[in-house]
C-alpha cells in the first residue's frame, strides 16, 4: 500500500528544493558587483630605494588626520613622514582633474613630505591623538613602546613601554576621551593606558583575549557610540570589550580560518575584519554573525592593510600579488582592482601592497593612498558616476 503522506512529503521536499535553487540564482544575481566610481591614479611618490627593490623602506601604516589635512606614513624606514593633503593632490584641487589615461604626477618622498621625524624603531602603527588639533600623533613601535609625537616641535612628548618588548601591531584613542589609548601586541595583551596618571601612562586595564596568550594584531575604539573597545586576535577570532568593565568580553567573534589582522567599525554595529585567511568579513555586532565575505585579493601570510571609507561605503585592501582591491559593502567580488598580478611563478618576491588609507571626506569625491613594501606611495581619486536615466 502506498505511502500518502510519504509522497507528499516528498513532493514537498521537491518542491522547496527548487524554490531555494531559485532563490539562491536570484541571491546570485544581487550579488554581481558594479563599480559606480571612476578611480584613477593621480599622484605617485617614490625614492631611490623604490628603484632598486629594496625592503628598507616598507610602508607599513598610512593614517589620515581626522580633518584630513595631513597624511602620515610609517613602516621598516623607522621614519614619521607627514605630508600636506593638497601639495599631494595639487592639480586635483586647481580643477585639473585627471582621467584613467592621464600620466600621474610623480614626485619624491624628500621633497613631497612638509617633514619627517626619525623614531627609535620600525613602526607598527600610527593614530592621530583626536581632539588636539593634528597636532599629536601616536606610534606603536617593533620593541613594543608606545610613543606621541608633539609634531609642532618635532619631538616626542610620551612614552610606555610596557609590553615587555614585543612588537606592538597597533595603537587607538577613544573617541568620548581621547587622552585614554589602548594598544595590542604580540606579548597577548591588549592594555589599556592614560598619560594624565604619570608612571609612564599608568595601565588602567589589561586583559589577555586568548587563552594561549595568542598575539594581539588589532585595536579599535568604536567611534559611533559607547565605550566599546574591539581587539583581532592571531586565534582568528575578534573580542570586544566595555572599558568600564573588562573581566569578559561583550562578544566574540568567530569565524576566520586564520589570524585576524585588521578590524574597522564601519558604522555603530558593523564591524569589516581582515584575515590571513584570504578574505574580509562584515559583522553584525548585534547578532554576531556575518552579513558578507569579500573574497579576491591574495593574503595568506602578510600584513595588506584594510580601511573603509564609511560616507561612501567602500572598503579597500592591500594584496600580496600587489594589486589595490575595492570592495562596495553591498557586494562580495571586488568593485575596482588596481594593479596586474604579476605573471609565473619565479620565485622572486615581487613586493605586495602593506597599507591602505582612505581620506573621511564628502560623498561625491573620494581619495585613497596605498603604501607598498618597496616605499611607493601612491595616491588615487574618485569621482562618482553620473548615472542617466
Amino acid at each position: 500500500m502506498t505511502d500518502i503522506s510519504s509522497s507528499f512529503h516528498q513532493e514537498q521536499g521537491v518542491e522547496t528544493q527548487g524554490e531555494e535553487k531559485e532563490k539562491e540564482k536570484e541571491d546570485q544575481e544581487e550579488e554581481k558587483a558594479r563599480c559606480e566610481w571612476d578611480f584613477h591614479l593621480s599622484t605617485v611618490i617614490s625614492s631611490c630605494n623604490s628603484i632598486s627593490g629594496s625592503v628598507c623602506d616598507a610602508l607599513g601604516v598610512l593614517e589620515f588626520d581626522p580633518c584630513g589635512n595631513f597624511l602620515a606614513s610609517g613602516g621598516i624606514a623607522r621614519k614619521i613622514r607627514i605630508y600636506g593633503v593638497n601639495s599631494l593632490l595639487q592639480e586635483e584641487r586647481e580643477g585639473g582633474r585627471r582621467t584613467n589615461t592621464s600620466a600621474p604626477v610623480a614626485l619624491d618622498h624628500g621633497n613631497a613630505c612638509n617633514f619627517y621625524i626619525c623614531t627609535p624603531a620600525k613602526l607598527g602603527s600610527l593614530k592621530w591623538k583626536p581632539g588636539w588639533g593634528s597636532r599629536v600623533l601616536g606610534s606603536g613601535d617593533y620593541d613594543g613602546v608606545v610613543m606621541e609625537y608633539d609634531l609642532e616641535k618635532k619631538m616626542p612628548i610620551f612614552e610606555r613601554d610596557e609590553h615587555g618588548g614585543r612588537r606592538v601591531w597597533s595603537i587607538d584613542y577613544c573617541h568620548s576621551d581621547p587622552v585614554l589609548g589602548a594598544s595590542g601586541s604580540d606579548d597577548g595583551t591588549m592594555q589599556m593606558w592614560d598619560p594624565r596618571c604619570g608612571d609612564n601612562g599608568k595601565c588602567l586595564a589589561m586583559v589577555h583575549p586568548s587563552k594561549q596568550c595568542s598575539p594581539v594584531c588589532c585595536v579599535e575604539f568604536n567611534p559611533f557610540r559607547g565605550p566599546t573597545v574591539a581587539v583581532g586576535c592571531a586565534d582568528r577570532r575578534v573580542y570586544a570589550y566595555d572599558i568600564r568593565k573588562m573581566l569578559d568580553p561583550l562578544f566574540v567573534l568567530d569565524g576566520h580560518q586564520k589570524a585576524v589582522t585588521y578590524i574597522r567599525f564601519l558604522d555603530e554595529r558593523t564591524i569589516v575584519s581582515s584575515s590571513i585567511d584570504g578574505c574580509l568579513k562584515m559583522w553584525d555586532t548585534e547578532d554576531q554573525r556575518v552579513i558578507r565575505t569579500y573574497k579576491g585579493h591574495k593574503n595568506n601570510r602578510r600584513f595588506v592593510g584594510l580601511s573603509v571609507w564609511r560616507p561612501g561605503g567602500l572598503i579597500c585592501c592591500g594584496s600580496e600579488s600587489n594589486q589595490v582591491f575595492v570592495y562596495d559593502k553591498r557586494w562580495g567580488e571586488p568593485i575596482w582592482v588596481y594593479g596586474r598580478e604579476p605573471m609565473g611563478l619565479t620565485g622572486h618576491d615581487r613586493g605586495f601592497v602593506s597599507s591602505v588609507c582612505w581620506q573621511q571626506k564628502d560623498e561625491a569625491q573620494c581619495t585613497l593612498v596605498a603604501g607598498d613594501s618597496d616605499g611607493v606611495l601612491r595616491v588615487f581619486c574618485g569621482n562618482r558616476k553620473l548615472i542617466i536615466q
